[in-house]
């Protein structure tokens, strides 16, 4: 079907997280970790001494990567990439902005929340108009 996104089908896709230390942690007990021949992680873990610069790399890697399917970050992680993450607009991989511990989620900053509520917005909008 013409303007799909592929989702590599060789091997599994992965899970990619950026968020606090506890937040991978229990991705990674979960399974969700990988490390592959090239010592490459499919997870960054972000504490005080982590820089913008780190996380927007990450981001950026992530997003590259074939092998990776969603993204998990932290909501106030994503708060500071912001700019990234509300420009990102490829189905694959998947921007998933999830709470942390120490962070409580805030919709109203939920890039993907946004872009829905203003797709269902369009819709009644033009459902009105029939």
């Amino acid at each position: 079907m013409a303007g799909r996104a592929n989702i590599p089908t060789n091997s599994s896709a992965l899970i990619a997280i950026i968020a606090d230390e506890d937040t991978v942690t229990g991705f990674l007990l979960a399974g969700v970790g990988n490390v592959d021949l090239t010592k490459k992680t499919n997870y960054l873990i972000v504490d005080n001494k982590t820089t913008v610069k780190q996380i927007e790399d990450a981001f950026k890697e992530f997003t590259a990567r074939e092998d990776i399917a969603i993204v998990l970050i932290s909501q106030y992680v994503a708060n500071m990439i912001r700019f990234l993450v509300d420009g990102y607009n490829k189905p694959v991989p998947a921007i998933l902005e999830i709470p942390s511990k120490d962070h409580p989620y805030d919709p109203a900053h939920d890039s993907v929340l946004s872009r829905v509520k203003y797709l269902f917005s369009a819709e009644s909008v033009a459902s009105d108009r029939r």
